[in-house]
């Protein structure tokens, strides 16, 4: 018989193989007729806390059937879920946190294989995070889009459409009435973002990247095609196990430099940058910012979803989903790369037609490449980031004075005030909403235009931040300043009345200040505060990374290859 990392539990030495049966027995497992199947645990975020990923309770149940099916024993366990509206501050200050409880769950119990469900934004990185750390087969499974909210006729997506409807708000266009009918029409079911956000994005990227089902993502929160496909990873996961086929195997360089392609030309959130970078540094494998900046370069974006398009996920569905964007960019993708299913990309492509207005050829493109683009300077030494597709092409190449907020809560008490020093040409800029400044680095960067400039019909200006933003959201924004405020450097010094300048094209975003002086202010710097001195958030604060190294914890991400080496438990008496 093949030994599986579960035998050590159940084949123990004296009493503890009857024991550790025992347990599952008690707990409603059948054991009587256990005799060494692979044991695969199945991972699941569904909470009530969180409406997107209310749907995984099913789902769990579907890869139940495959499992057993297959003949092996699944076991469901709850780790955190990370509901994108109601935590707080971010949370992407708990993506870690989640990864080190898949991780740790994995190591401490007697699991052979494991299969991730998620669905929001934060849930589906920090998943495969502790799965890439473990290292042992695994497969992910989203929960879907939900569906489309109307509004007077109009089809609403999810995030870009409340940030739409917000401003109208604000400036007397819609009444409050109609304000929390939009509210109401947004609540539509179960189901992540419906328009092309991180988790559209990220689960998009996951087809690809080899560890979810080709064509899973996009496909509607119910149906029965999603429950086969959610069974059929429940036989494949068993399977796995016997093939000793794990992350490592599938989640290689070229696997990245695909799921990269397919950001790209999604129109993908910023986020899915950092998600990314930190998937692949459990691997050893470094992206940013070379394979981001030269596949940036080749690759367009060719979907028209919401926010770069029109579109919403469901018909990005109807049109062809990520097999249809994969064919539709030809040679730009590798398809010799394997999946979990053991199978090359080719190999799992149909034929079916694919709508051309949605799901453009790469050759006419909906914008040209880059989608997202990396700006390095003196006021970002190590990088920052913004979204192309769905920024201004007029400010693309452009030259203002900073409009400096010294944080989040000085931003909302005066982007509005009417004594607002503040042109069109200005520069916003927004301090301290870092990963340590926060700490948690929130989606606060796509900084509303100010109120007296909504009033002259200014809908884009250029704004800069360390923070993140929604990858709903739209405008010309510089995001993961790097390093952040809190740490120092010319963007903790930045004054109002300070000229920045940007140009896309050549990649560079610079504080027009000398060095002298920007060395003279840092001086007079002092380190802020933290309100953090035990918990969670101090641990966070102490070993955060940057954003160009994914804001994975320093402790978590190996350096060489000897440290992605998997510790296996002791096996004895607990």
């Amino acid at each position: 018989m093949h030994k599986l990392r579960s035998h050590h539990w159940f084949y123990a030495a004296n009493e503890l193989g009857i024991q550790h049966k025992g347990a599952l027995r008690s707990a409603g497992i059948n054991m009587d007729s256990y005799s060494g199947q692979p044991i695969i645990g199945i991972a699941n975020t569904w909470s009530e806390l969180n409406s997107c990923n209310m749907s995984l309770r099913q789902i769990a149940a579907e890869v139940k059937k495959g499992v057993y099916e297959a003949g092996g024993i699944p076991l469901e366990f709850p780790v955190t879920s990370l509901g994108e509206e109601l935590m707080k501050p971010s949370a992407m200050l708990y993506r870690n946190l989640l990864s080190m409880e898949v991780e740790e769950n994995i190591r401490s119990y007697p699991l052979d294989g494991i299969v991730l469900l998620g669905n929001c934004d934060k849930t589906v990185p920090g998943l495969l995070m502790g799965a890439a750390s473990a290292n042992i087969p695994a497969i992910q499974l989203n929960g879907g889009p939900k569906k489309a909210g109307v509004f007077k006729g109009q089809r609403l997506g999810s995030g870009t459409d409340l940030w739409k409807y917000w401003d109208d708000l604000r400036m007397g266009k819609i009444t409050n009435a109609e304000w929390e009918q939009i509210g109401k029409e947004l609540s539509c079911g179960f189901g992540s973002c419906n328009t092309m956000g991180s988790a559209s994005t990220l689960n998009g990227m996951l087809e690809v990247l080899g560890m979810m089902p080709l064509g899973l993502s996009t496909l509607p929160v119910d149906g029965e095609e999603r429950y086969a496909i959610t069974q059929e990873a429940g036989k494949r996961i068993v399977e796995m196990v016997y093939e000793d086929w794990k992350p490592s195997d599938i989640m290689t360089l070229n696997n990245f430099r695909n799921a990269i392609r397919v950001c790209m030309a999604l129109g993908g959130s910023t986020n899915s940058v950092i998600h990314l970078t930190a998937v692949a540094g459990r691997l050893n494998i470094s992206l940013f910012p070379d394979e981001f900046e030269e596949i940036g370069r080749q690759t367009p974006c060719i979907t028209d979803v919401q926010p770069s398009g029109k579109r919403l996920v469901d018909e990005l569905h109807t049109a062809g989903g990520i097999p249809g964007v994969i064919r539709q960019l030809g040679a730009i993708i590798d398809l010799s790369a394997r999946t979990y299913t053991g199978k090359k990309l080719e190999e799992l492509l149909n034929n079916e037609a694919i709508d051309q207005e949605i799901i453009r050829p790469h050759d006419h493109p909906l914008s040209q490449a880059p989608t997202l683009a990396i700006l390095k300077g003196n006021l970002a030494p190590r990088g920052s980031l913004i979204k192309v597709s769905a920024a201004d092409p007029q400010l693309l190449i452009h030259t203002g004075m900073a409009v400096v907020f010294e944080g989040y809560a000085d931003m909302l008490n005066r982007i509005d005030d009417p004594d607002l020093h503040v042109d069109p040409s200005s520069v916003l800029v927004l301090k301290y909403a870092g990963p340590k400044g926060v700490p948690g680095m929130p989606e606060w960067g796509m900084i509303p235009i100010p109120k007296k400039l909504k009033n002259l019909g200014i809908t884009d200006m250029v704004r800069v931040s360390d923070s993140r933003m929604s990858g709903t959201s739209y405008g010309t924004v510089i995001l993961h300043v790097t390093p952040e405020a809190a740490l120092g450097g010319a963007f903790a010094v930045i004054r109002n009345g300070d000229f920045v300048q940007i140009n896309i094209p050549k990649r560079q975003i610079s504080l027009l200040v000398d060095d002298q002086t920007i060395t003279e202010r840092l001086k007079s710097w002092t380190v802020p505060a933290s309100a953090h001195v035990r918990g969670y958030p101090a641990l966070y604060e102490r070993e955060i990374l940057q954003a160009d190294e994914g804001c994975d914890f320093d402790f978590l991400k190996p350096k060489n290859a000897e440290e992605l080496k998997f510790v296996q438990p002791v096996v004895g008496r607990s």
